[in-house]
C-alpha cells in the first residue's frame, strides 16, 4: 500500500515512526507524501499536554475526512493519544479501523494488513520494550538521528501523565544501541543525539548502577560519528563519573538539557521533584566549573497549582542569574489523571500565560546577550542545508540542537552538503542566531568581516 505517515509530538516518538517506516518498508509497503494518493494512514500521536492532545486529536479528524473523499482505505492511530483514550476513539471516531499503544508499535504491519472491514487493535504490556526486526527509515535528513536509549519513566512527577502511558524505565540493551548506532552510522549519520524520558539513569535497571558515561565511550569508538548530544538530564542524577565523560570525550558536545521546571522549594516539592533550588543552582555551579564552555538548556513550568506571586517572582530572579543558554517554559497543563489536575488551588489560564510570558522576555533579554559574545568565536559546524536564492547556509553549532535551538547562517559561495562539518567565524548575531562566515587564516589579520544585510536585520 501506498502510506501517508504522520509523526506528532517528541523526537522519542519520532524514533518510534521511523522504526514503523522501517517494518513497513521491509513488508514491501511505499510512501508518500501526498494525502490524495495515500492508500493508509498512520498517525502516531501524542498527548504530554493540552496542546499536544488537540494536535493529535484535530489531525485524526481531518485525516478521517480526508479518507471519506480519498483514496484512502486504512487509517491508523498509534501512540500515546491511542493509548491513553483507545475506547473514546474506537467509540467517537468510526473512521479509525485501528489502534496500537505505546509499546506495541512493532505490530504496525500485522494492524494494516488485518484492517478493513474489521477493525484491529494492538495493545500489549506497556513496559515491555518493542522488537525491531527491520532498519529504521531517518527522517531527519540522514546526517542526525535520535538514539533513543530507555523506555518508561519511574519518577513519578505530579503534572506528568508519561509513566501511565509509557510505563516503568526500563533501558535498551548497550549491545542492541551499539548495533543500531552503528547502522546510522554506516547510513551517513554523524550526530547521535541520546534521548530518553531521562538520559541519567540509563543502565540502573539492567546493570545495577548509571551507565550512561560508558555508552558514551564505546559511541564515541565509532567511526563516522562525530557529534554525541546528550538530552533530558534529571539535575539531581548527574553523576562526576558523567561529567568526566562529556569532559574527555571529543565526540561529546559540551551540551546539556537539564529540565529543571522550577526554582521555588515549594513548588518543586508539590511537583513530585527530587530537588531543590540549592541542589540545582550547585549543579550548574559545577558543570560550568568543570566544563567551561558548556551550553545548558532547560525547560520551566509556570503557573502550576498554588503557584503564588512570590514563587514566580523567586523563579524570575533564578533565571536572572542563572543566565541558561537555553530556555523554554510552558504554561501548565493540567492532565486528567495525574494528581496535580486534582490540587484545589489551580491558577487561572490567563495568569499562567502572563507569567509565562514575562519569564520567556527575560530570557530572550539573556539570550541576545549570550549571542552577541559570540562575536569573534571560531566554531566548528554542521551544514542542514542551503538557503534558498542566497550564497549562504543554515548550520548548526555544538550549542543547538536541532528543532528546539537557533541557527548559525553561514555567508559563502562554495559548494556545501548537508551533515558537512565547517569551520566558522562568528561575525554577528540576531536574537537566537549567529552569523558567519567560512574561516581562512585572512581572518586573523582581517577580524573586521563583513555582515550579510539580510540576515542581520
Amino acid at each position: 500500500m501506498k502510506i501517508l505517515m504522520i509523526s506528532l509530538g517528541c523526537d522519542k516518538n519520532l524514533v518510534d515512526t521511523e522504526n514503523m517506516l522501517g517494518l513497513l518498508s521491509r513488508d514491501g509497503h511505499t510512501f508518500t507524501d501526498d494525502e490524495e494518493e495515500a492508500e493508509a494512514i498512520i498517525v502516531n500521536t501524542c498527548c504530554f499536554i493540552g496542546d499536544a492532545k488537540e494536535e493529535s486529536i484535530q489531525t485524526i479528524l481531518e485525516m478521517a475526512e480526508l479518507k471519506e473523499r480519498g483514496k484512502c482505505r486504512s487509517l491508523i492511530v498509534t501512540g500515546c493519544l491511542a493509548q491513553r483514550y483507545r475506547q473514546e476513539i474506537l467509540e467517537e471516531i468510526p473512521e479509525v479501523d485501528g489502534l496500537l499503544g505505546t509499546a506495541s508499535w512493532d505490530g504496525i504491519s500485522q494492524v494494516l494488513k488485518e484492517t478493513g472491514e474489521e477493525r484491529h487493535s494492538c495493545f500489549a504490556s506497556i513496559d515491555r520494550i518493542p522488537e525491531t526486526e527491520g532498519e529504521r527509515i531517518l527522517t531527519t535528513g540522514g546526517h542526525y538521528a535520535f538514539l533513543k536509549i530507555a523506555e518508561g519513566c519511574d519518577k513519578f512527577c505530579t503534572y506528568c501523565i508519561i509513566p501511565s502511558l509509557r510505563g516503568h524505565y526500563r533501558s535498551i540493551p548497550m549491545e542492541r544501541l551499539l548495533k543500531e548506532a552503528e547502522s546510522l552510522a554506516g547510513k551517513g549519520v554523524r550526530e547521535l543525539i541520546l534521548v530518553a524520558q531521562e538520559t541519567t539513569l540509563y543502565g540502573v535497571d539492567l546493570y545495577g548502577k548509571k551507565m550512561l558515561p560508558e555508552l558514551l565511550h564505546r559511541l564515541a569508538e565509532i567511526s563516522g560519528i562525530y557529534w554525541i548530544r546528550i538530552q533530558y538530564c534529571y539535575p539531581e542524577e548527574i553523576t562526576d563519573e558523567l561529567i568526566e565523560a562529556i569532559r574527555t570525550e571529543e565526540k561529546v558536545c559540551h551540551y546539556l538539557d537539564i529540565p529543571i521546571q522550577h526554582a521555588s522549594d515549594r513548588v518543586l516539592k508539590r511537583m513530585g521533584r527530587k530537588t531543590n533550588q540549592a541542589s540545582i543552582r550547585e549543579m550548574v555551579e559545577k558543570l560550568r566549573r568543570e566544563i567551561p564552555d558548556i551550553v545548558l538548556r532547560t525547560t520551566l513550568i509556570t503557573g502550576f497549582p498554588g503557584e503564588e506571586e512570590a514563587d514566580h517572582q523567586e523563579l524570575i530572579e533564578f533565571v536572572d542569574e542563572m543566565e541558561f543558554e537555553r530556555l523554554g517554559v510552558f504554561a501548565y497543563s493540567a492532565e486528567e489523571d495525574t494528581p496535580a489536575a486534582d490540587f484545589p488551588d489551580q491558577v487561572p489560564e490567563e495568569l499562567k500565560e502572563m507569567r509565562r510570558n514575562e519569564v520567556m522576555e527575560l530570557q530572550q533579554e539573556i539570550a541576545f546577550e549570550k549571542s552577541q559574545s559570540m562575536v569573534g568565536r571560531v566554531l566548528d559546524v554542521m551544514i542542514e542545508g542551503k538557503v534558498a536564492d542566497e550564497p549562504a547556509y543554515v548550520a548548526r553549532t555544538y550549542m543547538d540542537a536541532p528543532g528546539v535551538d537557533g541557527y548559525l547562517f553561514v555567508n559563502s559561495g562554495e559548494l556545501f552538503m548537508s551533515g558537512d562539518f565547517v569551520r566558522v567565524k562568528v561575525t554577528g548575531a540576531c536574537e537566537y542566531d549567529l552569523i558567519g562566515e567560512v574561516f581562512e587564516e585572512r581572518d586573523e589579520k582581517d577580524p573586521g568581516l563583513e555582515v550579510c544585510d539580510e540576515f542581520a536585520q
